[in-house]
């Protein structure tokens, strides 16, 4: 096993599954979930979080994603439902179709054609085009579901959880960032894409304003945002 597996088994892994217990717990006690409700997993992959959340639960939860390889898993393997969504932020639902809507470390990721995340390198651009989706996203979010959980990391921890490097490197130009990433992906413990815009805490705000936005902590500090309607 080579160091970076090791690393990533070993340290980020734990860490990872420390904070996964933490929001299920975090759901159960801030939520009234009906056990037969329809559940909208948004941006939830082959499924595995809802797994986790409710191992004896796969009738009437559905898994949304851009990824038609992952979804075949959620599907034939798992169990669930699925949707594929596109790039746009719409969910095509009625209004208040789901009991609960989960969206756990994605809205982040809503932000332009994954196609041009490396042609915009304007900061103020990508900001803007970002902020419009996410915002169409948050909307969608709200209209389909009753209730519901959104999580993402927050701008302004220590660490930026997508490269796990230290988050001083968002304050740069977009147009280094990309550098600098492309430039990491050569050799560091973790690969990412420069599609994501962090959001602070009055973004966040902005976004769900009739929510109750929990602040989740490590070290004492903010590491992510969550905002619940019940």
């Amino acid at each position: 096993m080579n160091l970076k597996k090791i690393i990533r088994q070993k340290i980020f892994k734990p860490y990872s599954l420390r904070y996964e217990k933490s929001r299920n717990k975090i759901i159960k006690a801030n939520i009234d979930l009906i056990p037969n409700g329809k559940i909208l997993d948004l941006g939830g992959y082959t499924g595995e979080r809802m797994k986790s959340l409710f191992p004896n639960k796969t009738e009437g939860i559905y898994i949304a994603d851009i990824s038609e390889k992952a979804l075949d898993v959620a599907k034939n393997h798992n169990g669930y439902n699925t949707i594929l969504l596109d790039e746009s932020g719409n969910i095509p639902f009625e209004d208040k179709y789901f009991d609960l809507v989960f969206s756990n470390s994605v809205i982040e990721h809503v932000t332009v054609d994954k196609n041009q995340v490396y042609n915009i390198t304007s900061t103020k651009t990508f900001k803007e085009q970002s902020l419009a989706r996410q915002s169409r996203f948050a909307e969608e979010i709200k209209r389909v579901g009753k209730k519901y959980f959104v999580q993402t990391p927050y701008k302004h921890f220590v660490i930026e959880s997508h490269l796990w490097f230290p988050s001083l490197y968002l304050y740069l130009p977009r147009k280094i960032q990309i550098k600098l990433i492309r430039f990491l992906n050569k050799f560091w413990i973790k690969r990412t894409s420069p599609d994501f815009s962090l959001l602070t805490i009055n973004d966040f705000k902005g976004l769900f304003s009739e929510a109750k936005i929990i602040k989740e902590k490590s070290f004492f500090l903010t590491k992510s945002l969550i905002a619940i309607k019940n």
